[in-house]
């Protein structure tokens, strides 16, 4: 009888399948990427508030009322510049309507926009960004019939209008630029910032997110071309107000100027107790409310105290 030959044994070296680890690794890093990147952005410049009204019900309580005319005791108008991810009004539900009540014509702009990002504003290319600011304040210029406004920025909006006076012809038609908690000279997030170029992924998600936030980084080349030659220029004058505790431009110090008619402002020189940090210091703080009004009328400035 003849035997059917026997099976053979499975080979030891039949390959295995493919191992799907590359493919794990590889969207490992992308979602590090993008927890970093968001992480980044949203501690970069943080909206004004937690969370945007509806657009049905924001109120300006008094402010960008185009038949307002300005006073002779404060001849020009003021036009507020929020902050990275602020808006109009979120920005300036505390300091538009003090100024208002203090006998102010009050305007503040949306400016930033990206398609399907609504009410978080400030994002795009900040040279954008100014140039919107340029039309805005040609508009409150015609509607006040006045032939210079006073400007106060907050982060962002602190810094970003000195490109319109030095590139953009704006220095004749700006009085005074309050900054409060500017990102002036760049930030390093207290060293965070330095994850956008150590780990690529995540300047290429903060990018996408808004071109607005790298540019703000200390070091950019959007920084380098702004304060080349120097901080001001002729014509203005120049507060910065900021706080020790601002966890977001840091070191807080970058934010000050250089140059004639410049006046840097510590809340805690004035206040030692004062604790508010980068979105505090523009929502809810009434001594740096009181040192903008004496940027806006320094001949009748008086003392800033922890009581303002």
């Amino acid at each position: 009888m003849r035997l059917k030959p026997s099976t053979p044994a499975a080979s030891s070296k039949t390959p295995a399948p493919p191992s799907d680890k590359p493919l794990r690794r590889s969207r490992i890093r992308r979602s590090a990427a993008a927890a970093l990147a968001l992480a980044v952005a949203a501690v970069v410049a943080l909206p004004a508030t937690a969370t945007a009204a509806p657009e049905s019900a924001r109120t300006t309580s008094g402010w960008n009322d185009y038949s307002c005319k300005p006073s002779a005791a404060h001849p020009r108008p003021v036009v507020l510049v929020h902050g990275t991810f602020g808006n109009s009004v979120d920005n300036w539900l505390g300091l538009a309507p003090y100024l208002v009540r203090r006998g102010y014509c009050v305007f503040s702009l949306d400016y930033g926009q990206l398609p399907g990002k609504p009410f978080f504003h400030g994002l795009g290319p900040i040279e954008d960004s100014a140039g919107q600011l340029s039309a805005y304040v040609d508009k409150v210029l015609d509607s006040t019939g006045t032939g210079q406004v006073d400007i106060v920025g907050h982060s962002q909006g602190g810094m970003m209008p000195r490109y319109y006076l030095k590139f953009l012809g704006g220095a004749p038609k700006v009085n005074a630029l309050v900054g409060i908690a500017p990102s002036n000279h760049g930030t390093t997030l207290s060293g965070l910032a330095a994850l956008a170029d150590q780990f690529p992924p995540v300047g290429d998600v903060v990018d996408e997110i808004g071109p607005a936030l790298l540019q703000q980084k200390k070091g950019s080349d959007f920084l380098d071309k702004l304060n080349a030659g120097g901080d001001t220029v002729p014509g203005v004058a120049y507060t910065v107000i900021a706080t020790r505790y601002d966890e977001v431009v840091t070191p807080y110090r970058t934010q000050f100027l250089d140059g004639p008619d410049v006046k840097n402002v510590t809340l805690q020189d004035l206040c030692p107790v004062d604790i508010s940090e980068h979105l505090a210091i523009a929502l809810a703080d009434r001594a740096a409310w009181h040192e903008t009004a004496n940027a806006l009328d320094p001949a009748h400035a008086t003392r800033t105290t922890c009581f303002s």
